[in-house]
């Protein structure tokens, strides 16, 4: 038999890059989509050239493709850009489901498809844990992107029959996260100061509550959803609502430090607190699917934290004259 062939949208990125490594590990053939194709990606990975915004080329990709199976992960990742172009934001990410669900309509009814939704989606959901069928009132433009594909693809799925699930990700992470994400500046900022490239660490609100897990983990959820026999809807997450100060107490544990020697918190950074702490209920995941995280917190963190201290200690020394 040939190859089942896969599309990643977003392959470029951290979950991306996950998954195209699971997915040729078993043999699949692989093309990714990304806006900037000089991005490196796995070995073995097809790139297409394709922007969010820019019409018809989601369509143009599947079209060159035909994949048996389709992963769309592209979207705009910070949160708090959102605020910045709502518009933009709404279009990338409601637009471009909207876009590839309608391609796979017409070249392909067959085709498997995976939405990558997001947690933002519940927002101040009035309780906590939150399951696929809690209230969904996001707070963010970013969150209401992604509750309008999350919706589309469950009315498309009841309409017309299409093989869609949507997986509401709670936050996740690696050493592939950008920097710009507070858990890497966590995990970079134990290694400097262990290193002595750092003296402290400066953070806002260390009681913000988040259910973080391994992107590796998550697209394993996407990949065993699809070969499920029939198309739902799935939190992933680890079910665990850690506060930001026990990530950093586990980012400098790895390195063998006091966090309280070296963290200040800066009150300007301090934000109002969340009224429904966000933490997944991966029951139907679990039940369903048979997935559950392989990687602990506290190994999550740790590999993280020894990825930086790599890094670190690969790169030309500080200049002690730089302003």
């Amino acid at each position: 038999m040939p190859p089942r062939r896969a599309l990643i949208t977003g392959v470029t990125g951290q979950d991306g890059s996950y998954l195209a490594e699971l997915l040729l590990s078993r043999g699949y053939e692989v093309t990714g989509t990304a806006r900037d194709t000089q991005r490196e990606v796995p070995e073995g990975v097809s790139l297409l050239a394709a922007d969010l915004l820019e019409p018809g080329a989601l369509h143009a990709a599947v079209k060159a493709t035909r994949p048996d199976e389709l992963y769309h992960l592209a979207a705009p990742t910070f949160v708090p850009d959102s605020w910045k172009d709502p518009a933009s934001t709404l279009a990338a990410i409601a637009g471009s489901t909207a876009e590839l669900l309608l391609a796979a309509q017409r070249l392909k009814p067959a085709m498997r498809i995976w939405i990558a939704s997001s947690s933002e989606i519940f927002g101040d959901a009035g309780e906590s844990p939150q399951n696929e069928d809690s209230p969904k009132r996001p707070r963010s433009p970013y969150g209401e992107a992604k509750l309008a594909a999350h919706r589309h693809a469950a009315e498309t799925r009841e309409q017309f029959g299409t093989w869609v699930c949507s997986g509401i990700a709670y936050n996740h992470e690696s050493p592939r996260r950008p920097e710009r994400f507070v858990t890497r500046k966590i995990t970079r900022g134990a290694a400097a100061i262990k290193v002595g490239r750092e003296r402290e660490l400066v953070l806002g609100d260390l009681d913000a509550v988040r259910d973080w897990s391994h992107a590796a983990d998550v697209v394993r959820a996407a990949w065993l959803a699809l070969q499920a026999d029939h198309p739902d809807d799935y939190v992933i997450a680890s079910g665990v609502g850690r506060t930001v100060r026990d990530f950093v107490a586990a980012a400098f544990a790895a390195v063998d430090l006091d966090w309280s020697d070296h963290v200040r918190v800066d009150e300007s950074l301090v934000r109002a607190p969340e009224a429904t702490p966000p933490v997944g209920d991966p029951t139907r995941a679990r039940q369903r699917l048979g997935w559950k995280p392989e990687r602990s917190f506290e190994e999550l963190v740790a590999e993280m934290v020894a990825a930086d201290l790599e890094g670190l200690r690969g790169a030309a020394p500080a200049d002690p004259s730089a302003s």
